[in-house]
């Protein structure tokens, strides 16, 4: 891993920023009640729904009850008559601000809740990515809903409009505001509204038939015809800077409607050579077409991204089951920018062969809660070899979610069987194996029954060197499991019963918190009937859904979003 520093930055609230236009088109009494409740400044959202009592939503505080008595007809209606007109996406604005009014109807089309959510734009918040906005590729922006993609977006725009000819296509006027005089905040950039959202594509050519931009800003893509005319604006040679709603780059795979956008996945049949060769199954899932963006950049929030630099690559080793190596960028309290490069492992590293296999070490509960880094270094260290080259190996893994501390990372070189589901197993059982292309950097050979009566070359090959071989009788993901669990040394489920209470319930909470926070699922480590009902009912007190997966002595929780 490696690390460098960009200049410290400022950011600063947008000066435009008027929170008391978004207040005046309150009611009078929930107006004053925002007032009191807490800091403007950090104000995110006033909820109006018939029936309810109102609340504010603020970045520090949470959610606030502004009174006792419930929003009435008149109080919605107060509302609508002060705003601008709802369009089609049911959103309306306040001339020349960026706040944004929501509406929830009912089936008659009347607007029975608002959503007021205050617009800021905040200036230095695309700093962290400016060399990458500022380097003419096509950028794509991925997170979750309110994590600040559009903000980012547009100070983007802002920046870009200095120096070359930008046209926003602003499909909900989040990024020029509402009326037809754009927001301050996106600069010289020009802004084409949509009149509906279904008709965004059809604006996209437009903006580059008839105005010949340099750069086109795109705020939600969210439709394959939208993915399809966006492909069409890359290859006319004009850079795309545009927003998706997702989590990650694998997240963006899955999606059959988005995966177009980062090249598209299809079927491919593999002859029996190339199959053995690959270590995979005669069909696999291969990148379809170059990507429409060349750059991704996964928001976590407003201070810490991932950015993948590379998307074909990034891809290609997703779909392959090889170690993704993002790049990793933060800002600290000092407003420090810090990238740090995750960085694979040497092609062939000295080890040590006199190994019969890892170490004992704490089971599973231990691996997912401790902090990673600092104590695998040190392990790495005491256990002999280059200290540097097991660092870089432990980095590999926790880029693709596998904590290392307290187990010594094993090098298999799978034969037959597929290496996709070997790498998925791994993260699921969060043991550090690495999947190896070439049998001379392996520590262990893992293949099926049918190639080891065979005697192929592989497997004699291993023999010679003195590799341990380890003999599926199926390539099959329980298959699979037990293998890890030999490897690893797994605790089984009757070896559990010196598990500490109070950490089982607190790794628990966590995860039950981090899915209350957005995250869509947490899988627990392996644990015995006893523990596993624990936290169903732990997630059933949460409001939170939650079933067992896997097998014994494997078999394990995963708490998940209703």
């Amino acid at each position: 891993m490696t690390k460098e520093k960009l200049p410290t930055t400022t950011i600063q609230l947008d000066p435009y920023g008027d929170v008391e236009a978004l207040l005046q088109v309150l009611p009078p009494d929930l107006r004053d009640a925002v007032r009191q409740a807490g800091a403007l400044e950090d104000l995110i959202e006033v909820i109006l729904d018939l029936g309810r009592v109102p609340t504010a939503r603020f970045g520090h505080q949470g959610e606030v009850v502004l009174r006792d008595r419930e929003v009435t007809r008149e109080e919605i209606q107060y509302v609508v008559d002060r705003v601008g007109e709802f369009d089609a996406d049911n959103r309306a604005g306040i001339e020349r601000t960026l706040h944004r009014i929501a509406a929830i109807r009912n089936r008659r089309g009347d607007i029975v809740g608002l959503t007021c959510r205050v617009g800021r734009a905040v200036y230095g918040t695309v700093d962290i990515i400016r060399d990458l906005i500022e380097s003419g590729k096509n950028v794509l922006l991925l997170g979750r809903p309110g994590v600040g993609k559009t903000t980012m977006l547009r100070e983007a725009a802002r920046i870009l409009a200095e120096k070359k000819r930008v046209v926003i296509v602003d499909t909900s006027n989040e990024i020029g505001g509402d009326g037809d005089v754009p927001h301050p905040a996106i600069g010289r950039a020009r802004r084409m509204q949509v009149p509906t959202p279904a008709l965004q594509h059809e604006v996209m050519i437009e903006a580059v038939e008839n105005h010949n931009p340099e750069v086109i800003i795109i705020d939600e893509i969210g439709r394959e015809l939208e993915a399809m005319a966006a492909r069409t604006i890359a290859e006319r040679g004009v850079q795309l800077i545009a927003t998706a709603h997702g989590n990650t780059l694998e997240n963006l795979l899955l999606n059959p409607t988005l995966s177009d956008l980062v090249g598209g996945i299809e079927s491919v049949t593999l002859s029996d050579e190339e199959a053995r060769r690959r270590g995979t199954q005669k069909t696999v899932l291969e990148r379809r077409a170059p990507p429409t963006f060349d750059i991704l950049v996964e928001i976590q929030d407003r201070n810490r991204l991932v950015v993948h630099k590379d998307v074909a690559e990034a891809v290609d080793a997703l779909l392959r089951g090889y170690p993704v190596q993002p790049e990793l960028r933060y800002r600290d309290e000092q407003g420090q920018i810090h990238i740090e490069h995750l960085t694979p492992p040497p092609g062939m590293a000295t080890r040590r062969k006199d190994r019969k296999g890892p170490r004992r070490q704490d089971g599973a509960w231990a691996q997912w809660a401790g902090a990673a880094a600092s104590a695998a270094a040190d392990a790495g260290t005491a256990r002999g070899g280059n200290g540097q080259e097991r660092r870089a190996e432990e980095a590999e893994l926790e880029a693709v979610g596998v904590t290392v501390a307290g187990r010594e990372p094993v090098r298999i070189y799978p034969y037959g069987v597929a290496r996709d589901r070997l790498m998925r197993v791994a993260r699921r059982l969060n043991v550090p194996a690495i999947v190896v292309k070439d049998l001379g950097q392996a520590e262990a050979l893992v293949t099926l029954r049918s190639y080891y009566r065979k005697r192929q070359r592989a497997i004699t090959d291993a023999e010679a060197r003195g590799l341990p071989i380890y003999v599926l009788r199926s390539n099959t993901t329980a298959q699979i499991e037990r293998f890890l669990g030999d490897l690893f040394h797994l605790r089984e489920a009757d070896d559990m019963d010196d598990l500490d209470l109070d950490d089982v319930v607190e790794i628990t909470q966590k995860a039950i918190n981090a899915v209350l926070k957005g995250r869509p699922s947490v899988e627990l480590p392996p644990a015995p009937p006893e523990v596993r009902r624990m936290q169903h009912e732990m997630a059933r007190e949460a409001h939170l859904r939650s079933k067992s997966t896997g097998t014994e002595p494997y078999r394990r929780v995963v708490i998940y979003q209703d």
